[in-house]
């Protein structure tokens, strides 16, 4: 059942991973996302530069929709609240956030992982980080009126990149 992926990404020349699982199925059972990477894409993260244009690992289907910018461009208008909720990757760097394995940070790690890339290590630690983005979520909850997404657009779009459904708070 196992397959392997060879990435193209000039990030990662040479990587290639091993799909143990099948895609979307089979996660961490404290690992609970409420949306798939093809649903965040659908809805408008990362200001539609995520991939940077190095899409080539990632099935079709989760660019169908997806609201996208040129490669090398961010623009917050395309995001879900309009805003920019990012950190730059160099403050990822400098906070101990990226892997060498996801270059790109958690959103590549957890399209991997939604594709049935495994590593226990690297898995049980961005597992941890999404776990302590439901304080942003009780933030949000206490300060708002459910559907006013004029209150909190930042953090609201900052769950959503996270894979938790800010539209639904």
């Amino acid at each position: 059942m196992s397959r392997t992926i060879i990435v193209t990404d000039p990030l990662q020349r040479g990587y290639s991973y091993t799909c143990s699982e099948s895609t979307g199925k089979n996660f961490a059972p404290d690992f609970k996302p409420e949306l798939s990477p093809h649903e965040m894409l659908q809805l408008g993260v990362f200001g539609g530069d995520y991939f940077e244009g190095e899409t080539h690992e990632y099935p079709r289907a989760w660019l169908h929709k997806a609201k996208g910018s040129s490669p090398g461009v961010y623009d917050a208008k395309l995001n879900y609240f309009g805003v920019r909720a990012s950190q730059s990757r160099e403050v990822w760097k400098r906070n101990g956030w990226m892997h060498e394995d996801d270059p790109r940070g958690w959103f590549q790690w957890y399209c991997r992982y939604y594709l049935g890339r495994r590593t226990a290590l690297e898995d049980k630690r961005q597992i941890d980080r999404w776990k302590k983005i439901v304080r942003h979520l009780a933030q949000i909850r206490y300060s708002c009126r459910v559907g006013d997404f004029t209150c909190r657009p930042r953090q609201r779009q900052a769950v959503l990149h996270w894979a938790y459904n800010a539209t639904k708070l």
